[in-house]
């Protein structure tokens, strides 16, 4: 009987062991750093869902309005309006 029971504590002991220092099978350091890895990830799908609000809300205001189309052309393309004159002022 003494045999048995110093088995089953060996037996204890070394499951304990794995489960609190082992870094692999789910081990509490894997779990931890599992969490860690997940914290940073949804930070970075916080931002790129920012990213993606801003970027559907330009398109949007792109396909209705058209002095945001009208102001994007002129600034990125240079274009003018017909009937406008262009004046370049060099420093």
């Amino acid at each position: 009987m003494k045999i048995l029971l110093a088995v089953v504590v060996v037996l204890i002991g070394l499951l304990q062991y794995r489960l609190w220092y082992a870094t692999g099978n789910g081990g509490v350091k894997q779990v931890m750093a599992y969490q860690q890895k997940l914290n940073e990830l949804n930070i970075e799908v916080e931002k790129k869902s920012a990213r993606n609000k801003a970027l559907y809300a330009e398109v949007e205001d792109l396909r209705n309005g058209r002095e945001t189309l009208e102001e994007r052309a002129r600034e990125e393309l240079g274009m003018i309006r017909e009937g406008e004159t262009f004046f370049q002022i060099l420093e």
